[in-house]
Order: structure tokens, then sequence, then C-alpha cells
């Protein structure tokens, strides 16, 4: 009589084990492959998820508006963003580079005196000011000017690659802006089926994969509108006070504090401190003094006043994050890190949320 040949448990487990881990290794070489094969584009596919996770509560009232047409809700979507963002950001740069490139040729020409504003600054300061620059040895014009010469000398000379290209990088800038829509026109349209496949192919319980994607939306979409907002805010009004005063290159300098708003605490004072100071120095005195007091009044205020309210007290990331994001992300990223690092910080803190809200008993 034969026996049944009692099946090998252990090596049939050991084989399932080896197999999983093949398939995770391929798994990650393959993922890995795929990121560093998108990489030149990693830009164009950060901003379409950025635009449509920011959007996406419009998104919806377009759908239910066109009914069950999600190519066309889709199209809306892109063509909107497009014709209402895109191009009127185009013209405005287009103009801050012509604004900008007549303000150096003034300088060139001898029109504008950059060593008479710097002279008659300094002469201006009162006697205690003199005493604290003469101590950090800043108080001798020549070097002074030779340090700042020497300074953007050096940032030249690390970005002039960049710099130089910027004409000639029209078709790369093209495609990219092209990439960004034409991702941005998917998402819209699949968002949802494109969400619940992610869902699946996460191995996590799914309340807490819920809880983690709501958290980093809500986080995220918050973060991007306040600091845009804030942002677009503080420089428009901090160039509303600039046209009121006179002061010439008014859309250069309301984009500038619009860019250096997105740094926390001290921002768009950057530009309009040094020209309250400049006024001052050179006898408009009520023109500085309305300046200063507009700038911490108005401007300053809307950071403490508007921002909460965009952004909300439960999703508010600190000051200090902010801040060191923003630096860490425009060194990493370039230009586009002063909103890619405060989004991986909120990315951060989604999770860490998440994770907490798990574990505290």
């Amino acid at each position: 009589m034969l026996l049944p040949i009692a099946p090998d448990v252990a090596g049939c487990h050991r084989w399932l084990m080896a197999q999983n881990r093949i398939l995770l290794a391929l798994l990650a070489i393959v993922s890995l492959a795929f990121a560093w094969v998108l990489w030149p584009l990693f830009g164009a596919l950060f901003w379409a998820v950025v635009f449509v996770i920011v959007l996406d509560p419009l998104s919806h009232r377009v759908t239910q508006a066109v009914g069950p047409r999600p190519n066309l809700s889709a199209l809306l979507m892109v063509l909107g963003f497009l014709l209402l963002i895109i191009l009127p950001t185009l013209l405005i740069l287009s103009a801050v580079v012509s604004e900008a490139t007549g303000l150096i040729t003034s300088v060139q020409s001898g029109e504008v005196d950059v060593n008479q504003m710097f002279e008659s600054t300094l002469n201006a300061l009162p006697t205690w000011t003199k005493a604290v620059l003469q101590r950090v040895g800043l108080d001798d014009l020549s070097a002074v000017q030779e340090s700042v010469v020497t300074s953007v000398g050096e940032w030249l000379t690390a970005n002039a690659p960049s710099l130089l290209t910027f004409g000639q990088n029209t078709a790369a800038f093209v495609v990219s802006l092209g990439v960004m829509l034409y991702l941005m026109f998917f998402l819209f349209r699949d968002d949802e089926a494109l969400l619940a496949r992610l869902k699946s192919a996460i191995p996590m319980e799914r309340g807490m994969l819920d809880d983690l994607l709501n958290t980093f939306t809500r986080v995220v979409r918050a973060t991007v509108r306040g600091d845009i907002l804030v942002a677009l805010l503080q420089g428009g009004l901090g160039g509303l006070g600039f046209w009121f005063l006179g002061i010439n290159g008014v859309l250069l300098w309301t984009v500038l504090m619009s860019v250096l708003s997105l740094f926390p605490l001290f921002g768009a004072a950057l530009v309009w401190g040094p020209v309250a100071l400049y006024l001052l120095a050179n006898g408009s005195v009520w023109q500085g003094v309305f300046l200063i007091i507009y700038g911490v009044v108005v401007i300053g205020l809307v950071d403490n006043i508007v921002r909460p309210w965009l952004v909300g007290q439960a999703t508010r990331m600190p000051d200090y994050i902010v801040l060191i994001s923003t630096l860490g992300g425009i060194a990493t990223f370039g230009l586009q890190g002063f909103i890619t690092g405060p989004v991986v910080a909120a990315m951060f803190i989604a999770v860490w949320t998440t994770f907490l809200g798990q574990t505290d008993p």
C-alpha cells in the first residue's frame, strides 16, 4: 500500500518568501529607474500634482456643472488654468524683465548714480549707527562697494550658465509647460480612479490611509494657497505704496516683494525697508516715514491677519519650519524651491500627524 507524500510546507514557504523578496527588489529597481528617467521633468510633474490638489474643489464644481462628461470638465479646467494663470504670469514676467533691463541700462549710463545713493545714505545715518558700522567694517564706502561687487560676481559665476541659457531654453520651457498641462488634464479627469488605485496599492490599513491622504491634501492645499495669495497680496500692497510715492520700477519691486514675501517674518521688508531708508537719507522725510508706517501696519500685518484666515490655525506650519524649508528648497531645487520646500515640509507634517494620531492611546 502506497502512503501519500506529505507536502514540503516549509520548502513552499521559503520559495514564496524568496519570490516575494525578488518581486520587491525588482519593484524597487524599476521604480528608481522610472524616477531617474522622469527626473528632468520633475518640475513639470511636481507643479501638475500641486495645482491639481489646490484646484480640486473647483474641478468638482465644474464636473457637477457640465454633467457626466469628464473629458470636457478636465479640458475646461486646463484651458481656464492656461488663460487665467499661465498667460497673465508670462505677460507680467515679460514686463518685469523689460523694466529690469531699463533699470540696468540707467545704472550703466550713469542716469542712476548708485555710488551717490550709497554715499548719501551712509552720510545721513545717525552717529551711533555709523559707530556700529565702523566696528563691523562697513563704514568704508569703497570697501562696501567692493564687497557687494564681489558677492554679485560670485553669484553670477555660479548661476551664469542658467542665466545665459534662459533665452535659449524656450523650447525646454514650452515642453515642460506642455507636459504639466497634459498631466493636469488626466489628473483632473481620472483623479478618483487614480486615487482608488493608489489606495489599493499601498499596504496600509484603510482608515489610516484615508486619514493620511486627507491630512496631506488639506495641509498642501492650505500651505500653497496661503503662501501664494499672501505673497501676491503683500507684493500688491507694496507696489501700490511705491506707486503712490512715485518710485520708479513699480512692477519690478512689486514682483520682488511678492517673491520675498514667501519668507516669513521679514519678507517684503527687505525691499521697502532699504527704500524707506534711502528716502529719509535724501530728504524725502514724509515719504520715508509714510513708507515705514505703511510697511509695518499694512504690509506687515497681512501675514498675521490674512494668512491664518487662508491657511487655518490647524494646518499652519510654524514660521521657523517655513523659513528653513524655503531656504532648503531653494538650495535643492532652485527658484521653484520657494514652494517645493514648504510643500515637502507639509508632506512631512501630514505623515507625522497621521502617525502620532494612530499611536496615541
